[in-house]
């Protein structure tokens, strides 16, 4: 083995009970600390930010709050899952297709959708609607 040469990683089985939570805890940090590197997370939580500042505007009732925790979670959660989509299609087809091409628009549907169901809440909060 020369210098350049690393060991394959090692698969480490999970461990049970608290320590799976540890674990899992700690991956889902890492995953967090990976998203907000892509442009479009950040910006999601600006948005997420800006759309707060108006549901106090609009005098939002706890519930509007609590929903719209909810709503800005998922559209989170799908970025990750979006981001994660880019990854793996990056790594399994580096030269461009269509079927990469499908699988990253897709994906930014998702989240495309996702901000505008924030956005509808909060408007429909703004005009009393909800």
């Amino acid at each position: 083995m020369t210098k350049d040469d690393k060991p394959a990683p090692q698969v480490v089985p999970p461990r049970p009970g608290l320590g799976h939570l540890i674990d899992a805890t700690g991956y889902s940090i890492a995953g967090m600390v990976r998203l907000m590197r892509e442009t479009a997370a950040r910006q999601e939580l600006i948005l997420g930010l800006a759309m707060l500042s108006l549901l106090a505007i609009f005098g939002a009732g706890a519930g509007h709050y609590v929903a719209y925790g909810v709503l800005f979670a998922l559209m989170i959660a799908v970025e990750a899952l979006n981001t994660a989509i880019e990854e793996l299609t990056d790594r399994v087809s580096p030269e461009w297709s269509k079927a990469a091409k499908d699988a990253k628009d897709l994906g930014s549907l998702a989240v495309g959708l996702m901000v505008v169901c924030n956005l509808g809440f909060v408007g429909a909060v703004g005009l009393g609607l909800v």
